[in-house]
């Protein structure tokens, strides 16, 4: 088997087991590990050719690999997110409707809403108890498990939803997901009150959300949770099923949250795959959370994550300093390695087809992002670029030029901008993506392999062209 051929292997498998940020980051600290990785918190001190990582909240990653150069002269990073679009479970979520269990949910991200009714979906996240236990929970991926659902109206009575905008005619309060069912009542059975009293007997108060308690008891017997549990979980609602290859020829992959594990994984590939011995500048693999809503909170990249790890690996390596942290991030490359929109054939007249990206055309260089006059745009050094690009063009490595789409149709950020405030040289390079944000995104195979390679060859660069 090819290393290219193995490593898109690992990219499904990766992709099957990792629908969430907290199952994408315990993969890569496991391959880490498996590869020699060390919890950076575990060290006293660090040499050249030293691999550690660091977490924070098992939502975001960072991996470093100790160059031979000082950490000041600065350290070659390839930076993803891990997180995707989804719905998020509410903190009170649980509730019977006309005997009809469902699930309250606020969706995460830039969606589609209408995309994710009648899709048969799964549940995954964690469920923290008071005795300071964590249950995990994965429920409608396994051949046996039961899976879950929005329900939509039938075209027979949907002809007010359909003459409304596609933004309102699913609202985001009606994405709720069924979980269970019971037996309706009837009319004249409902609120049966005794003639004297006037209070509802015994057999109605018995049927008020019997459904309802069916699910309760089930997910206290199978999970040991209780209803005021949901208060401290964090359970997110995804696509059930594998990805898959795509067309006859297989050349493409159809799979949930491509956006952005198609760099995440292609990053961490490359930095596990890297020459063995000492590189001459550190390298850095950084998987953050957030990215979707703006990369806030502690694992998003505009926390002080890592900025706070490297100040740890600049402690262990010599005497730290502030000075000394500085030199390092504004001494820094960085690839931030994120997705693209793929031209879509179907609708030409949102690209500017001269400047987008296109399946199988390789890995794509956005030299801005942000939407409309660049608002929230990180614009790369033309110095940096024509490094990456003799690289690139010495590794054989397939690459192309790209914006998102049209100048005024939209856009959108990443964590490039946020990288380029420490003074880093930070580039947007990633995979062009189809239905980019959709439950099932597609990418081509080939950018996939290009993707890596050009991961790797990134991480031999030896100098920074603007020092």
């Amino acid at each position: 088997m090819s290393e290219n051929q193995k490593m898109v292997d690992g990219y499904m498998e990766f992709l099957k087991a990792g629908k969430t940020e907290r199952e994408c980051c315990e993969q890569i600290v496991k391959m880490a590990e498996s590869r020699g990785y060390k919890n950076l918190y575990g060290t006293d001190s660090l040499k050249p050719g030293d691999k550690v990582y660091a977490t924070k909240w098992g939502k975001s990653v960072a991996l470093f690999k100790i160059g031979s150069d000082p950490l000041e002269k600065g350290m070659n990073i390839l930076g993803a997110h891990i997180d995707s679009p989804r719905l998020d479970v509410k903190q009170n979520p649980l509730y019977e409707n006309e005997s009809i269990v469902y699930l309250n949910t606020h969706y995460y991200g830039g969606i589609k809403k209408y995309q994710w009714v009648t899709l048969p979906l799964a549940i995954h996240g964690v469920v923290c108890l008071k005795d300071g236990s964590s249950v995990k929970i994965c429920v409608g991926e396994d051949a046996g498990d039961p899976v879950f659902c929005i329900a939509d109206i039938l075209p027979h009575l949907a002809q007010t939803q359909m003459k409304e905008s596609a933004s309102d005619f699913i609202p985001g309060e009606s994405l709720d997901l069924i979980l269970g069912s019971g037996n309706p009542s009837r009319k004249s059975d409902d609120g049966k009150s005794d003639e004297k009293s006037g209070e509802k007997s015994d057999e109605s108060k018995s049927k008020k959300d019997a459904a309802k308690k069916k699910i309760l008891a089930l997910l206290k017997e199978k999970y040991g949770i209780e209803e005021d549990d949901f208060g401290s979980a964090e359970l997110e609602i995804v696509p059930a099923g594998s990805p898959r290859y795509l067309g006859f020829d297989r050349s493409m992959i159809l799979s949930y949250g491509q956006d952005d594990r198609s760099c995440a994984y292609t990053s961490a590939a490359a930095i596990f795959d890297s020459p063995d011995g000492i590189p001459k500048r550190t390298s850095c693999c950084l998987c953050v959370d957030k990215e979707e809503i703006g990369s806030v909170g502690a694992t998003g990249m505009a926390s002080h994550f890592f900025e706070n790890v490297v100040a740890e690996l600049v402690s262990r390596v010599g005497d730290y300093s502030d000075l000394s942290l500085r030199r390092c991030l504004n001494n820094s490359l960085m690839l931030s390695s994120d997705v693209n929109a793929a031209f879509d054939p179907q609708h030409p007249d949102l690209y500017d087809k001269e400047n987008a990206s296109y399946l199988n055309g390789g890995i794509v260089f956005n030299k801005y992002t942000g939407s409309r006059g660049k608002s929230g745009a990180s614009d790369a050094s033309p110095e940096f670029i024509a490094l990456l690009r003799k690289v690139l063009e010495d590794a054989g490595v397939k690459f192309q030029m790209a914006e998102l789409g049209k100048v005024d149709q939209g856009g959108g950020g990443t964590i490039a901008y946020l990288a380029a405030k420490y003074g880093t040289a930070v580039l947007d390079a990633g995979v062009s993506v189809l239905s980019m944000h959709a439950p099932w995104e597609i990418t081509a195979v080939e950018d996939i392999v290009q993707a890596y390679r050009a991961y790797k060859a990134f991480l031999t660069i030896e100098k920074n062209p603007l020092d």
